[in-house]
């Protein structure tokens, strides 16, 4: 069994690299996701005792008080760190200019959604699932579409 310090690939591209402990992760060690995300972790037999995840913009969430786009403060994270544009000019997401999406999909966060074939495909369109019933009707309710037009307001004579 793995022990000692090391990585392990998952299958999912996910990579664990810390102390692993009869065939677990047990001791520090960290998860670098696909995405550019990363969770540091205390690990006790497979199991993270306390963490902090990262997402790859920098943001590190808080588990409590988090008030990240939320009602009160609607900023992108990157509005944040660098300012909100001028008046009429919107961001559409935390990326600046946003990923283009492929025509009749949704972009739903860790990739496209295609309403037509139910399949989630990541930014560099490899499959990573299909949408049941409730994740389909989630994203064609909430999620940006590629028919999305945005008007810019026109300034006054």
């Amino acid at each position: 069994r793995m022990e000692g310090r090391g990585s392990y690939t998952l299958p999912t591209g996910t990579e664990y690299r810390g102390e692993l402990w009869d065939g677990t992760f047990h001791g520090e060690g960290e998860l670098l996701f696909p995405n550019g995300g990363r969770y540091r972790a205390v690990w006790h037999r497979g199991v993270p005792t306390q963490g902090k995840y990262t997402f790859a913009d920098g943001l590190a969430y808080e588990d409590k008080k988090w008030h990240y786009c939320d009602g009160y403060d609607r900023r992108f994270y990157t509005e944040i760190c660098s300012g909100l544009k001028p008046a009429g000019i919107s961001q559409l997401t935390n990326l600046d200019p946003p990923r283009k999406i492929p025509k009749g999909c949704y972009d739903c966060g860790d990739g496209f959604y295609n309403p037509d074939t139910r399949v989630i495909v990541d930014y560099k369109l490899r499959f990573l699932r299909n949408a049941d019933d409730e994740e389909h009707e989630w994203i064609t309710r909430t999620c940006r579409k590629a028919w999305d037009e945005t008007t810019e307001r026109e300034p006054k004579p």
